[in-house]
């Protein structure tokens, strides 16, 4: 059995800062990886949809975890996102983030064409037997057709490479269902606005997009609720939610985009297609950046 410690915890899902140009800008980058280790994150999921991996080129994609690895020093765990549709591409990019000395790899189910189940559960054992390093489903039902059972976890699961899933899902039921497999493996809440309730049905940690910029404030929840301090946790999920709220609005990672520049890290716009931040967003998330740099 795999030490799966360093795997708890606080994850931020890593946003991907661009240039004027849509160019990946490394500086930035960087600072974003310094700024959440000084708010007290545990780990780092790169690649992923926050970071817009799926708009990247997978030269791009190496390129960014190139990047978190030089700027984490080891200083943090780091789990490489490799989906994609292509499995031989999703091998090359995990045998990349291999040799950076990225802990685990991750991938989301292959998307678009209704995959049957068998090729799905083939694309993540090829992914996960082409290195050493240990495999997380990113369960995402709302990304394609596929959603992670319980029956089929254990299926998977069987393979000893395979350590945890990444459960992007308001299915609590799901989670807890997960933590109840015929071996321990880790569990990651994978929505921010539900990190109380997953932490409530069993998750051992969490990865979200927020957490970027809310480090401290969520990394409050989780240790309130670990000492029982309930209302304190429920207030905080509150503020958080609240915050939210207002970036839904919006567009979220346009506004988490927003908020971060204000806070002094220049993160550029979204990729096409997604539209370009609004004057009305940045007026909004200037008021919420200022308000957490006061905290």
């Amino acid at each position: 059995m795999k030490d799966l410690n360093k795997f708890k915890g606080l994850f931020s899902a890593l946003l991907t800062p661009f240039n004027a140009d849509a160019s990946f800008n490394p500086d930035a980058m960087k600072k974003l990886v310094e700024f959440n280790l000084e708010n007290g994150i545990d780990g780092f999921y790169v690649g992923g949809s926050t970071g817009e991996g799926l708009l990247l080129t997978n030269e791009e994609r190496k390129e960014t975890f190139k990047c978190v690895a030089e700027a984490a020093k080891g200083r943090a765990t780091l789990i490489a996102h490799v989906g994609t549709l292509h499995t031989d591409a999703a091998i090359d990019m995990a045998e990349y983030a291999e040799s950076l000395g990225y802990d685990a790899v991750s991938a989301v189910a292959p998307y678009y064409y209704g995959f049957p189940l068998e090729s799905v559960t083939g694309y993540y054992n090829d992914i996960a037997n082409s290195t050493s390093l240990p495999m997380i489903v990113y369960n995402f039902p709302n990304s394609g057709k596929f959603a992670l059972t319980k029956e089929v976890a254990n299926e998977m699961f069987k393979n000893d490479k395979f350590i945890g899933i990444k459960h992007t899902s308001a299915d609590m039921f799901a989670l807890q269902q997960f933590k109840q497999l015929d071996r321990e493996i880790i569990v990651y809440n994978g929505f921010d606005e539900t990190l109380l309730s997953g932490l409530a049905m069993g998750a051992d940690g969490a990865v979200g997009s927020t957490y970027n910029f809310m480090g401290k404030k969520f990394k409050k929840i989780m240790n309130d609720f670990k000492s029982g301090n309930i209302d304190e946790a429920i207030k905080g999920q509150n503020e958080a939610n609240e915050i939210i709220c207002e970036m839904i609005k919006y567009g979220v990672f346009q506004s988490e985009k927003a908020i971060l520049t204000e806070m002094g890290i220049d993160m550029g716009e979204c990729r096409k297609p997604f539209l370009p931040i609004s004057d009305e967003c940045r007026i909004s998330m200037k008021k919420i950046a200022e308000k957490l740099l006061s905290e």
